[in-house]
């Protein structure tokens, strides 16, 4: 019953981010003219469905791109796959064709934007001098850094021609209303998929100081961009953003307060923690074990049972060459600063069903989980010293698999301190 209602909580924050609704209480004012529609990221696809089934007028044209995988039917918009999260060249020629698909409006057009989490990695533009192999190790480098969400889209901004607000600027003076399902700590809906319809505050100076800061290493086209003045993203004050408009429609906060409600529909408290907690993985589960230890030990500072509850974006300094995302990399340093603690069971997951690039969207953990690991012929320890949770968690047969859910909020908390 414990991970059923981890489950339960898991599929109830879901369900509060799936696009069909929130789309649908959000749909801009009808053009003068043409209406044309646009996306990218992971749960663009249904987005665009949503968006589709819910818009009474004419759409004009329309594309969208997603992860291979993720692909929905649609009649009007056509969805594009692209690779997640290294791009490739399938997402090379999408970011092409909407620029295109945006160029010559007028201002009695409307461009939609449908975007939402993984959009960076599907819409590779590299800039003048630079290629896709380039946007490649550029990409690598940043997910192998341990930088947080908002540096990584600061710096992949400056080696673009679509991030950062350039599409919006394409589509001038068309009006762009942008509807966001935010997968970022604190959603700013600038930073989602690098904000291709929205600018992003931070000069090419910042972006230099925070490469050298994560000591990224970056392709010599890309190194060379840094230290000029090329490519310059346009200012958030800039007059070619004004009229448009964005929404957030779905978010982590709105997620974990429906987890919330569903717990204490069961007879348990919930408490939110945070919606938008950043950090290295493994760090961020001591804390979690800590106060998980205090309420399991001495009823404090909350009383049992309980149920606490986080969001956000938490990061991975690659040091070995396991596998797992950072869902996984949470809860194996879970699973170890718990060993052996009696009455706390705990789910961690990627709400787009996808932790990293494996199969899994996270898994489960509990008292049990290191020794049960040590008994299948695992160390915890080494797991973790390689990056190798998944390999951790399939030995013990704890993997939390759903498959893509159709949305992106980011990373799911919960864990669950009994009677």
């Amino acid at each position: 019953m414990t991970r059923a209602l981890l489950e339960s909580l898991f599929h109830r924050a879901v369900a509060q981010a799936q696009p069909a609704l929130a789309v649908e209480r959000h749909l801009p004012d009808p053009p003068r003219g043409r209406t044309i529609v646009i996306g990218a990221g992971k749960a663009a696809a249904q987005m665009a469905r949503a968006f589709e089934r819910a818009w009474t007028g004419e759409i004009a044209a329309g594309l969208v791109v997603t992860r291979y995988g993720y692909a929905e039917t649609c009649e009007r918009i056509e969805i594009v796959e692209a690779a997640h999260p290294v791009p490739d060249a399938a997402g090379l020629a999408a970011a092409a064709r909407l620029t295109e698909l945006v160029s010559d409006l007028s201002e009695d057009d409307l461009v939609v934007a449908l975007i939402s989490g993984g959009g960076s990695s599907l819409l590779p533009a590299p800039a003048a001098g630079l290629t896709l192999e380039d946007e490649q190790a550029t990409n690598r480098a940043l997910l192998a850094s341990g930088a947080p969400i908002g540096v990584m889209n600061l710096i992949r901004n400056q080696f673009s021609t679509i991030k950062g607000g350039r599409l919006a600027a394409a589509a001038a003076p068309a009006r762009v209303a942008t509807l966001v399902v935010s997968d970022v700590p604190g959603d700013d809906a600038a930073l989602v998929a690098s904000g291709p319809t929205l600018p992003l505050g931070g000069g090419r100076a910042e972006a230099r100081r925070l490469a050298s800061l994560y000591r990224l290493d970056l392709p010599e086209a890309a190194q060379r961009l840094l230290a000029s003045q090329e490519n310059l993203p346009p200012e958030p004050a800039d007059p070619v953003f004004a009229g448009n408009s964005v929404v957030t429609i779905a978010s982590a906060a709105l997620s974990l307060e429906a987890a919330a409600a569903l717990a204490r529909e069961n007879g348990v408290e919930a408490a939110i923690l945070s919606d938008s907690i950043e950090g290295e993985a493994r760090d961020v589960a001591q804390v979690h074990a800590a106060l998980a230890r205090e309420i399991a030990t001495r009823d404090r500072p909350f009383s049992k049972p309980v149920v606490l509850l986080s969001g956000g974006e938490t990061t991975v300094t690659l040091r070995g060459k396991g596998r797992g995302g950072r869902n996984g990399e949470f809860l194996l340093s879970l699973a170890i600063a718990l060993d052996g603690i009696d009455g706390v069971t705990a789910l961690a997951g990627d709400t787009d069903g996808i932790d990293g690039s494996e199969d899994n969207a996270g898994a489960f953990v509990d008292g049990t989980s290191a020794q049960r690991m040590r008994e299948a012929g695992v160390d915890p320890q080494a797991a973790l010293a390689n990056n190798d949770a998944y390999g951790a968690f399939a030995a013990i047969g704890d993997l939390f698999v759903t498959g893509p859910t159709g949305t992106n909020v980011n990373d799911f908390r919960a864990i669950l301190i009994a009677q």
